[in-house]
């Protein structure tokens, strides 16, 4: 991470110091609606490094732990280098620092800031790996995604999942579901369950508004539920036929097949039983208070904005890093740092606490950030060409783009098209009027399909690298897509046609 840091910071500086950049006022504004004429062979480095994300792991597992850094570098500089060269270097840096301090800071800062306090809560005590067990564990989690994020709420139940779980061999289904349910489809309620949702509060959505997308959320949740049951109780009895076992005491698990199994799971649970009991507890503060940041960051550019212009420290050209997104990350840290503080070490010793998880999504995310400029850029300019104007067309259409882009720009853009459209009633925001229906439609896309990938949203690769850390074997990129296509599109479908036809 620190060689990525270095060198993706001597590449900035470098751009920034070229003499070209003194004429970027004037050459961005040459170009200010780049999207409309740009080329797709400046998506290519996007999709190269999508590419890497899902082959090299497959084929070069260490050679890619080693050196993933280095192919961020290349895909980021083969989009830099030919954009600056067709568009100047003013319009290649403004993006650039567009998309890293308008767009990357504040979402690695709330990852980095909700990954350290979860990580100082643990749940002690007695946890058997049960199908009922893990039902509970995520409908509280799917519950937890929309009032404390869907990453708080993945980082703080994913480890207490996979504790409960670490006696059974067969368990991957089971962080596939915790992504899907937890890591995104339960944080639909709120505008702090997932980011795009938050983009519409700031531009006129009601907070409490989403909270009608509660109608989708149980279709989903009770579907996909009895799909997991099924694998899980499956898999379960699997697993005590062959003789496994917890390793410690608590509630006698269902389903037992085997006589001697079931005398021998009667003696473990005649020891004394743990009483479960949450460790670190004091942090669900400083969560609340990461919660309370991401809210103002939705409220404060009304009160800091002024005649439509971000106020905040200028950086360059037209990218300024706003008062409210300061604010926010201020917050955040703060709340981090004092978790630290206040936590005894043995907390996160428990949790196998370790930074990989949030080092991979900083590393990969960055790339990501930078090489999908020039696709949003032909979005945002070319998006109302897409002739998406139907709920079922908005729902599949911001779905499968939030997928593999990141799904907030995503959102916006499509919320924009749908404001173009003339609605004459429905919700009224900064973008123009949205039926109910379309916006309803566009939220459940942006918020449901980034569980498609693995990189449609961050806590999955969080939840994945977790995972792996616990000596839990993980689906590839398109293993993964295979679970998906297997299990959410269908889903999907139902929704659209209940919802969205």
């Amino acid at each position: 991470m620190k060689k990525l840091l270095v060198t993706m910071g001597m590449l900035i500086s470098a751009l920034l110091l070229n003499s070209n950049v003194a004429f970027a006022a004037e050459e961005a504004a040459g170009h200010a609606n780049i999207g409309a004429e740009l080329s797709l062979v400046f998506v290519i480095p996007f999709v190269c490094m999508l590419l890497c994300i899902a082959i090299f792991p497959l084929v070069a597992g260490e050679f890619w732990e080693k050196n993933k850094h280095w192919f961020v570098i290349l895909w980021s500089v083969l989009f830099l280098v030919p954009f600056a060269i067709k568009y100047g270097m003013g319009a290649m840096t403004e993006n650039l620092l567009e998309s890293i301090v308008g767009d990357y800071l504040t979402f690695i800062v709330l990852l980095f800031g909700l990954f350290c306090v979860a990580g100082n809560i643990t749940l002690e005590g007695d946890l058997v790996g049960s199908p009922k067990v893990n039902v509970i564990l995520l409908l509280i989690g799917t519950i937890l995604a929309s009032w404390i994020g869907t990453t708080g709420a993945s980082m703080v139940l994913i480890r207490p999942l996979i504790r409960a779980n670490k006696w059974r061999k067969r368990k991957v289904h089971i962080i596939v579901f915790f992504i899907f349910l937890v890591s995104n489809i339960g944080g639909c309620l709120t505008p702090v369950g997932d980011p795009p949702l938050l983009m519409g509060f700031m531009r006129g959505v009601g907070f409490f508004w989403s909270l009608r997308l509660v109608r989708m959320l149980l279709v989903n949740v009770v579907l996909l539920m009895i799909i997991f049951v099924i694998l899980d109780v499956r898999a379960y009895n699997k697993d005590v036929a062959e003789g496994l076992k917890p390793e410690f005491g608590g509630e006698q698990p269902e389903y037992l097949l085997y006589a001697n199994v079931e005398e021998e799971m009667k003696q473990r649970l005649s020891q004394e039983k743990k009483p479960l009991r949450i460790a670190g507890g004091h942090n669900i503060i400083f969560l609340i208070l990461i919660v309370g940041a991401v809210i103002l960051s939705g409220v404060l550019p009304g009160v800091f904005d002024k005649a439509g212009l971000p106020a905040g420290i200028h950086i360059f050209g037209e990218v300024t890093l706003g008062f409210p997104a300061i604010i926010e990350c201020v917050i955040i840290l703060l709340a981090a740092l004092l978790s630290f503080k206040t936590t005894n070490k043995q907390v996160r010793i428990n949790n196998q606490f370790t930074w990989g998880a949030i080092e991979e999504v900083a590393v990969l995310f960055i790339g990501i950030f930078i090489t999908m400029i020039p696709a949003l850029l032909i979005l945002k300019a070319r998006g109302a060409e897409l002739g998406l104007n139907s709920p079922w067309q908005m729902f599949w259409g911001t779905g499968l783009l939030s997928s593999f882009l990141d799904n907030t720009p995503t959102y916006l853009v499509f919320m924009t098209t749908a404001g173009s459209l003339g609605a004459q009633s429905g919700v009224a925001t900064t973008v123009g009027m949205i039926s109910v229906k379309m916006l309803e439609a566009i939220s459940c896309g942006a918020v449901f399909m980034g569980a498609n990938t693995y990189i449609g949203n961050a806590p999955n690769f969080m939840v994945r690298s977790i995972a792996e850390e616990n000596g839990i074997k993980m689906p590839s990129f398109f293993g993964y897509m295979g679970w998906s296509v297997c299990c959410l599109i269908p889903v999907f479908f139902i929704d659209m046609l209940i919802f969205f036809l």
